[in-house]
């Protein structure tokens, strides 16, 4: 089986820092980032990146997106703005055993033995850290009458047909609308 562990740690360190200093949190290019990937690839792999990395602004609930037609990766900017270098740079990681293993006609997804190994020996993350925007807003905010626990709700609820799992009939404690 193959061993991804090449890292050339002294250079990665290097040129990295080089890198996430041009990609600042205000001004992220897509030259930078086909850059920081292409560094990424050489280092953790010893595998050239020879297709695009783009940032996707559309992605809301993942990190980065692997196309298995093109073979082009798809970035969430906010990952980098929201949690930093370290944790975008194992999402880069993430896609890259994609695109490897896919290359390599070997498990790519995310359940094959393949993938774990990588992902392990590479040090990409399984999965992005939740990046709470807000807290929700909730317009209804109901009690129970019998152990005052708190339910809120965005929509309004009937009080008569719901009730509170020990028993308790709800009330309408406030509403913001």
């Amino acid at each position: 089986m193959l061993n991804p562990k090449f890292i050339d740690g002294k250079r990665f360190e290097k040129e990295a820092k080089q890198l996430l200093q041009l990609i600042d949190r205000e001004n992220l290019s897509n030259d930078k980032l086909q850059a920081l990937v292409e560094l990424v690839s050489v280092c953790f792999f010893d595998r050239p990146f020879k297709h695009k990395a783009t940032f996707n602004s559309r992605l809301r609930t993942t990190g980065g997106r692997y196309h298995l037609s093109g073979h082009n990766l798809d970035f969430n900017p906010k990952v980098y703005e929201k949690l930093g270098p370290e944790e975008f740079i194992k999402v880069i990681k993430h896609e890259l055993c994609h695109y490897h293993l896919h290359l390599l006609g070997m498990g790519y997804r995310h359940r094959d033995v393949d993938f774990k190994n990588w992902l392990a020996w590479t040090g990409g993350s399984r999965f992005v850290p939740r990046m709470d925007e807000e807290e929700k807003a909730y317009n209804y905010t109901y009690e129970c009458i019998r152990c005052y626990q708190i339910f809120k709700r965005q929509r309004r609820v009937s009080v008569k047909r719901y009730r509170c799992p020990c028993g308790g009939t709800l009330h309408l404690k406030e509403s913001s609308l």
